[in-house]
This record gives structure tokens, C-alpha cells and sequence, in this order.
């Protein structure tokens, strides 16, 4: 159909026996005209009223408009538009991502008896919502009037399908609220209140009342009062869901339905006020505002991402966070607990360092030299957690989570200065992890060099092997890059570990494993119960050390697959790569300037594993726990203050703070 520049001829083009898609194409035509340039809403009105004095004007043309318009409702069906628009049409998460996904790419048609599905052509554009929300009363009484039909006894079209869409909407409502995963979940009194099996009996007495004559007012009022709360009982059934999943973990998919769940409640109270409006036109117009609006909303992925997943990542957040309270350290007693258990992974971490160094020498293709290296990471840092001992780099990504929690509320007397206290403890506790892991990692690394010369008559690393460490490793290569990377990899790790303790909680496995009867008739109950009670208490730092190790060893060998060179920068084990290198060499080693740019990487590469990580996860757990509006510079401002006014403070517990706390029993 050719765009049409002026309101005439598109007025001319108005041909009530036209095809479908022909009336389709028309009505997109004439709604472009409406939006013009879309600079502003009033002009867009002033179209309208335009478009109204012209067909008031002449009554050959309002005739074949209404006739035009008796064949556009014929041929739509209407309850798709007010039941189903800006809801999800798939019953679970990922089957609607990857829907929202497809529509993205392939193109729309306006051969549709979908109103919802042509709504979204004639309307879509944001524009739209504004300039239909700013019709008046009487420009809509002015459209009403000329598309009403010419039975004014006769119930129209669009109040019987505001009736069916909510008797739609309401059967939906019911087979969400009957699914058992929800309701098993909902608490005991939502349950005895039925709510979901009285709505469709309570809506058809609203339904009786609206259809009986002569209309009784007050029947009408409590029916649709009744309707009304019987609604709010099943908003209140789901939110009782929120309940248990807080407390035994989160499901995208029982989130996902949730929300449907509540925003249909929304939609049948939309229609229902609607229906019974004073002014049913000047409502309409609001409700097709509304439904515009919803409709940009409901083809975005990234609005299904963040409504469905803000849960969960507040349930991994918090997760992380109560990890996290074990990496701080508050006394001088915590701070050399904490360099010991440093110092035992760093001692671990130089057997990771060679043992890479043994794996290189067998030659293997890049898949499965990465696969191999992810073996021996993985390995070695769940050695390190069943020890009880800790790698320094995998602390921020959980104390961040604790952090970002302390920022909900400022305003409390004293909640900046104790912020600031947790920050000074946290800056400790991190100094003391890596000072831990390196401080020990050289020697062990020396020393087992050393035993591998006397075992095998030739040092680890050849002299070749050794100048290639100190030249991949110099801060004047991408070792920064390679770092704040290897820092995304750290804050992903902890990322599978809340998912994973969540996913855990969530399926009950330890409860399964502790009582199914094939497993205890293997272990015995006892057995059962220490490996439920053993996985529930480790199962966060399992996921986090094997996936980390993973990621570590594969992310660069499928990285060089594609070309791109990519290499991850570990400070401890960066460092233990020095010792070996260092050991190699000899003291000559320590005139070459190669030598120290590789030391000043490792300071950067320490800071960049730490900074990272720890800014990934305090920007999500600052989301998850919608904390906003943080006087930031109240903040800065106090850390400088105590910077200058007592430096060490970030370095070692003062010893008065040690004294009392631990006079306290903190």
C-alpha cells in the first residue's frame, strides 16, 4: 500500500470492503500521520481532533469510516490484545528468552487476526504511549461517538471482550496458582482461603449483575467487591511463595510465574475498571496507553532478564555475603589466623606452579594442555578449602556482597564511621591473604626447585623456559589486561558458587541425601548424614574453587582457538612463576631490569585480581539489594579522614581496637 504524505489522500484510500492486511496497512498509515516527526504529543492530538472535524464534517466519509471499522473488530480477535499483550507466551523462563530473542530477528506481518500481534505494528514506538495518555475527555468522547455502534441499546463489541479477556485472564491466573510447585509452596493459611478455586464463580456473579435488567447498583457493588477481594486473596496466596523460596532457595522459572501471576492480577483489575468506568471511552484510551507501554516491555529481553533474575542475584549476593563475614577479620587474633591460613595456600599454590610447569613439558594440544591446567587448579584450590586454608584472590568477590549489605541504611548515628571500620578490616584482612600467599609461595617454590634439581640433575624451568617467564610476565606487556580479566574470571566464580548452594537449598538434596533409602542403604544413615552435613557446609566454596580452576585452564585455550591470545595473569601463581624462573637463573637474575618490571606486574597484577573482582560483585550486590542513593562522597570523604589521621589502621589491627574487642569476646 503507498505511504500516503497528506490526510485527504489517505482519507480517499478508506475502503470499507478492503482486504485484511489492506485495512491493516491503512490504519498503520493513518496512525504514522498522527505521530508525524513524534517531536511533540500535542501536536499529535491536534492530528486527531483534525482527523475528527473532517469526518464529522461529512457524512458519506463517517459512514464508510464505521462500516470500515465493523470489519476491522469482524476480523481481530480483541482478547488477545487485552488478555495476553505484554505477558509472556511461553510458560517458563528460557523457553520465553529464546522467543523474545527470535522475534528480535525475524520480521512481523500485518496478515494477522491477532490484535495483540498488530497492535505492536501500529503502535511501536514509546511516542505512542505518551500522546494516547494525553487524550482528553472530550476528543475521545468526540471518537467514541463516531465509531459507536448505531444500536445504542446493543452492547458494544468492546465491553463483551473486555468480559471474555478477563474471564481469560482469570483462568490463567487459576492454572498458575494450581501449579504444584507454587502451591505446595504457598503458606497453610493462603491455601484455606481458596481463593484461586472461588475467582471464577465470584467473577461470573459480577458477570450476572452486569447482565440483569433492570441493573441493580448495590447487587453490582458487592459482586464486584467480593471479585475484588477474592483477587487480592490470590495476590497474597503468590506473594506467600516469596516466603519459601527466601528461605530455601530462589528458581527463575517460580519467579518467572510469579510475576505473571501478579501482573495478570493487574490486568483483570485494568479491564474490570474499565469495563464499569463512568467514562468507558476516556478509559480506554488510558488502558491502550497502558498496554503501548507494555508492549515495548514485553519484546525486550533485557527487561525479562532483570524483572526474572533481580532474586536470584540478591539470593547469590547474600549467599556470597554471609561467605564473605569469614574472609573479614576484626582483632589482631583473626589477622594471624588469616596469614596462616594465607601462608598454608601459598604453600599449596607452589606445587600448582610446578606442577603446571610439568604438564607444559608433555607437549599436549592446547585443548587439552587447558584441560589439564584446569585439572591441576581446580585440584589444588579445593585441597586448599578442605585444609581451611584460603587464596587470597578469591576473598573480594565474597566480602563484597557483606560490604554493599552495610550501605542499606546511613543514616543511623555512627553508620559511616562503622562502614569505614569495615572497610579498614576488609583492606587488612585482604593485605594480610596476599601477604600470606606470596610471602610463602617463593620460598616453597625455591625449595621444591631445588628438589627437583636434585632428583632429576637439571632445574625445572630450562634457561630459555625462564627468560620466556620474565619476558611474558613484565608489566610492559598486557600483563594489566590479563589481569583485570583473570579478575572477571574470580567474580564469575563466586557467582557459580551462590548459584550453586541456592540450586542445592533449592532441590532439597541435602535432605535427599541424608534420608533416601537406596543412598542410605550404601553409606548407612550415619555416613549420610556427615556427607549431607559435609555438602551443605561446602558445596559454595566446591563450585567456586572447581569452576575457577576451569575457567582458568580452558577460557585461554578456547580464547587462542578463535585467535585472540588471551592469557590469565594469577598473582600467586604469577609469583611462583618468578621463584621458578628466579631459581633457574640464579642471582644474576636480580641485575636485569626484566626482573623487576616483572615484580612491579605482580603489585599491578595483585591489585587488578583484587580490584576487579571486588567491583563486580559490590556493583551486583549493590543491585540485588537495591541500594541506591549512597552518599558517596560522605564516604570518600571519611576514608581519607582516617587514612590520614591513622594509616596503619588499614595495614594491622591498632592494638587498642585488638585489646578491646577481644576483652569483649568479639
Amino acid at each position: 500500500m503507498p505511504a500516503f504524505r497528506d490526510l485527504p489522500s489517505l482519507l480517499d484510500a478508506l475502503d470499507p470492503e478492503a482486504t485484511l492486511v489492506q485495512r491493516h496497512l491503512w490504519l498503520a498509515a493513518l496512525l504514522d500521520w498522527v505521530r508525524g516527526d513524534q517531536s511533540d504529543p500535542a501536536v499529535s492530538i491536534e492530528r486527531v481532533r483534525l482527523l475528527l472535524d473532517l469526518l464529522e464534517a461529512q457524512a458519506p466519509l463517517r459512514e464508510r469510516l464505521q462500516a470500515w471499522w465493523l470489519a476491522l473488530l469482524d476480523g481481530l480477535d480483541a482478547t488477545t490484545l487485552l488478555a495476553d499483550h505484554g505477558f509472556a507466551q511461553r510458560p517458563a523462563f528460557l523457553s520465553e528468552f529464546f522467543s523474545r530473542l527470535l522475534n528480535k530477528l525475524l520480521p512481523a506481518t500485518p496478515q494477522t487476526r491477532d490484535a495483540s500481534e498488530l497492535f505492536l505494528l501500529l503502535f511501536p514506538h514509546p511516542y505512542d504511549s505518551q500522546w494516547l495518555a494525553q487524550l482528553d475527555e472530550t476528543t475521545v468522547a468526540r471518537l467514541d461517538a463516531l465509531l459507536s455502534p448505531a444500536d445504542a441499546a446493543a452492547r458494544s463489541p468492546w465491553a463483551l471482550a473486555l468480559e471474555e479477556s478477563i474471564t481469560y485472564c482469570i483462568s490463567q491466573i487459576r492454572a498458575i496458582g494450581f501449579a504444584p510447585e507454587l502451591r505446595l509452596r504457598m503458606s497453610q493459611a493462603s491455601q484455606e482461603t481458596r481463593a484461586f478455586q472461588n475467582l471464577a464463580a465470584d467473577f461470573e456473579a459480577v458477570r450476572l449483575a452486569l447482565h440483569q435488567g433492570p441493573p441493580d447498583a448495590a447487587a453490582l457493588g458487592q459482586a464486584v467487591q467480593r471479585f475484588k477481594e477474592r483477587l487480592e486473596a490470590c495476590r497474597l496466596a503468590a506473594a506467600s511463595v516469596y516466603t519459601h523460596l527466601d528461605e530455601n532457595g530462589i528458581s527463575v522459572d517460580m519467579v518467572f510465574r510469579l510475576r505473571q501471576l501478579r501482573e495478570r492480577v493487574l490486568r483483570v483489575r485494568e479491564l474490570l475498571d474499565t469495563l464499569l468506568s463512568p467514562t468507558p471511552a476516556l478509559s480506554t484510551a488510558r488502558l491502550l496507553a497502558r498496554l503501548t507501554q507494555l508492549g515495548q516491555q514485553s519484546r525486550s529481553v533485557r527487561a525479562l532478564i532483570a524483572s526474572n533474575s533481580s532474586l536470584l542475584a540478591a539470593k547469590v549476593a547474600e549467599r556470597s555475603a554471609e561467605t564473605g563475614e569469614h574472609y573479614i577479620t576484626r582483632n589482631r587474633s583473626e589477622y594471624r589466623d588469616m596469614l596462616r591460613k594465607a601462608a598454608g595456600g601459598g604453600a599449596v599454590m607452589s606445587l600448582t606452579t610446578l606442577m603446571k610447569f610439568a604438564l607444559l613439558g608433555l607437549g599436549l594440544s592446547a585443548f587439552w594442555s587447558g584441560f589439564a591446567a584446569s585439572l591441576n587448579y581446580a585440584l589444588s584450590f579445593v585441597l586448599i578449602q578442605l585444609l581451611h586454608w584460603t587464596v587470597a584472590t578469591k576473598q573480594p568477590a565474597m566480602t563484597a556482597p557483606a560490604m554493599a549489605a552495610r550501605l542499606k541504611d546511613l543514616n543511623a548515628a555512627n553508620a559511616v564511621e562503622q562502614f569505614v571500620d569495615e572497610v579498614s578490616h576488609l583492606v587488612r584482612s585482604q593485605v594480610a591473604a596476599v601477604a600470606g600467599n606470596l610471602l610463602l609461595v617463593v620460598p616453597c617454590v625455591l625449595l621444591l626447585s631445588g628438589a627437583w634439581l636434585l632428583l632429576s640433575g637439571r632445574p625445572p624451568l630450562s634457561p630459555q623456559e625462564a627468560d620466556y617467564v620474565l619476558h611474558s610476565l613484565t608489566l610492559l606487556g598486557p600483563t594489566a589486561l590479563f589481569a583485570a580479566f583473570t579478575g572477571v574470571l574470580l567474580f564469575a566464580s563466586s557467582i557459580v558458587a551462590g548459584w550453586a548452594e541456592n540450586w542445592f537449598v533449592l532441590n532439597r538434596l541435602g535432605s535427599a541425601l541424608r534420608y533416601n533409602p537406596r543412598i542410605t542403604a550404601v553409606l548407612g544413615e550415619q555416613r549420610a548424614a556427615r556427607w549431607a552435613l559435609f555438602l551443605r557446609n561446602n558445596i559454595s566454596g566446591l563450585a567456586a574453587n572447581i569452576s575457577l580452576g576451569l575457567m582458568l585452564g580452558l577460557v585461554p585455550a578456547f580464547a587462542a582457538f578463535f585467535g585472540l591470545g588471551l592469557e590469565v595473569r594469577h598473582v600467586t601463581l604469577s609469583t611462583g612463576q618468578l621463584a621458578a624462573a628466579g631459581f633457574t637463573l640464579g642471582l644474576d637474575v636480580l641485575a636485569q631490569p626484566a626482573l623487576w618490571w616483572c615484580l612491579g606486574a605482580v603489585l599491578v597484577t595483585g591489585a587488578l585480581n583484587v580490584g576487579v573482582s571486588f567491583y563486580l560483585a559490590f556493583q551486583l550486590a549493590l543491585r540485588a539489594h537495591s541500594v541506591s542513593g549512597v552518599d558517596r562522597a560522605r564516604i570518600y570523604a571519611a576514608i581519607r579522614s582516617r587514612l590520614r589521621h591513622a594509616p596503619l589502621g588499614f595495614l594491622w589491627p591498632p592494638r587498642e581496637v585488638a585489646r578491646a574487642q577481644e576483652d569483649s569476646g568479639g
